[in-house]
């Protein structure tokens, strides 16, 4: 079964989800307030955030070779059939960023397209393990750290990254692990994630890694509980010391795993429209989300691949608000946002207060 890139028609889905009463706003009153309204999101890939064109030109000028012969035929392999296929074509993507200007100019442009979103601050993966045999640790930090400086002039909005070990890519996370202590040394890097096919590859063998990364002072984060069981999520907490958890939803089929991630408060960046079209939540049916926030988690949403799966983190929230989220419910989880973030204490009381004036008014 090919999943099409398309796959999510929200106004189709508004009969099937949304509930009477006055506190649950139609699709296109959702789109406006949260356009207007300062967001913040913490699962965006840059790689998989920069569009197929994008990639296409880098292919073309860096000399690498696409499972494509033209751009249109590039931007239909980005109908992906299940989470393998997806993986094949973003290590492909990832595989024509060569130069520290490639770089540069995706964060650049990252943080214009965020802005245009109002999205403020952003907490993004750099897929690490795809790159350290291509640039040295320093050009690369250097690129992307001039790329942060200068969309944030430009643009407003504030990005922090977080280089990311593919689990599938075990033989790379000494290297990465380099990557990320050297490049937390600048304001624009804060921590280690762990991203990548889950299966077959557990948190076992990451464990020295992550609590050296831990040990140096960064920020942990980690994918878990997408495409396989809760005890994937169990072992992220435990055993790599995941300070959140990325995707997360397979943690409903363990209760007793639910009620330690809501008693430790650990925060969950779901990500709804790439559920849908990588085939872990079945289309037509409500997300898992909407059982998350009513057990009690602590959630957020983003958009995780945006031009992948022809999204935005505006768009997400206009999904959810057709499946029956009340304006309430969708504030509240922009706030769980800004709380879950590594910023720090005073910046996030000054961003919840721009954002619930915003709402307010």
């Amino acid at each position: 079964m090919v999943i099409s890139m398309n796959l999510i028609d929200r106004n189709s889905m508004a009969g099937a989800f949304e509930q009477p009463g006055p506190s649950v706003m139609k699709p296109h009153e959702a789109a406006s307030l949260m356009h207007h309204v300062p967001k913040v999101e913490l699962h965006v890939h840059l790689e998989g955030a920069t569009d197929a064109e994008t990639v296409w030109v880098m292919a073309q000028r860096n000399g690498v070779t696409l499972s494509a012969s033209s751009l249109e035929e590039w931007k239909d392999q980005y109908q992906f059939r299940d989470f393998e296929h997806f993986i094949e074509i973003y290590g492909l993507a990832t595989s024509v960023m060569r130069r520290p200007e490639d770089w540069s100019f995706m964060v650049e442009r990252f943080l214009s397209g965020q802005a245009q979103q109002n999205i403020v601050y952003t907490e993004a993966f750099l897929s690490a393990s795809y790159q350290v045999s291509n640039l040295p640790a320093d050009e690369w930090i250097d690129a992307i750290a001039e790329g942060a400086a200068i969309g944030e002039r430009q643009h407003g909005a504030k990005v922090r990254f977080i280089p990311d070990i593919s689990r599938h890519l075990p033989d790379t996370q000494e290297a990465v692990l380099q990557h990320a202590i050297e490049a937390c040394k600048r304001e624009h890097f804060i921590g280690l994630g762990l991203g990548g096919i889950e299966a077959g590859f557990p948190a076992d063998l990451f464990i020295e890694t992550f609590r050296e990364a831990k040990r140096r002072g960064l920020r942990i984060v980690a994918h878990a509980g997408e495409t396989t069981g809760a005890q994937t999520i169990r072992d992220a907490v435990h055993k790599l010391g995941a300070e959140r958890i990325g995707h997360g939803i397979r943690c409903l089929t363990d209760a007793d795993l639910v009620n330690e991630l809501r008693e430790k408060r650990i925060p969950m960046e779901v990500c709804p429209t790439s559920n849908y079209c990588l085939g872990v939540v079945e289309r037509g049916q409500p997300h898992p989300l909407r059982r998350m926030v009513d057990a009690g988690l602590y959630c957020t949403v983003n958009s995780d691949d945006p031009p992948m799966f022809s999204t935005t983190l505006n768009d997400e929230y206009s999904l959810l608000a057709i499946q029956g989220f009340s304006i309430d419910e969708l504030q509240q989880l922009n706030l769980n946002a800004v709380d879950a973030s590594f910023l720090p204490d005073d910046e996030k009381l000054v961003m919840r207060s721009k954002i619930e004036a915003a709402y307010s008014q």
